[in-house]
């Protein structure tokens, strides 16, 4: 895959998200829906590494990756403790959480609809 920045859809970026997360063995990966809620993106994802180090790991790597694949520059905030790191690709925002981590700020409650369920992806 190649492309510039601007003829990817935020539907591609999403699915190459979820593949690159798949494939570094991110756990409890789920994608939010923000199209019509606010206009940071299209898209949320949210997932867990099992420890610092691989938390870090996940986000490298998904950089390089978009870098590589769609010609995409990420912003990421955060990979120096390795608790938690954001990946602001443009239309879709990527956080990546150590678990006790992601269940203190439980970002899934607060862009869910009440009572809705996360698409989560299978892994």
């Amino acid at each position: 895959m190649t492309g510039t920045p601007m003829d990817v859809t935020s539907e591609e970026l999403l699915a190459r998200i979820i593949s690159s997360l798949e494939d570094d063995k991110a756990e409890d990966i789920v994608q939010i829906d923000l199209r019509g809620k606010t206009a940071i993106g299209d898209y949320m994802v949210i997932c867990s590494g099992r420890s610092s180090r691989q938390v870090s790991a996940i986000a490298d790597k998904l950089s390089e990756r978009l870098k590589q694949d769609f010609g995409r520059m990420s912003r990421i905030e955060g990979k120096g403790t390795g608790d938690w790191v954001l990946i602001d690709t443009g239309d879709v925002i990527v956080h990546v959480f150590r678990p006790e981590v992601r269940e203190f700020y439980q970002l899934e409650k607060m862009w869910l609809p009440a009572g809705a369920v996360a698409a989560a992806s299978p892994v």
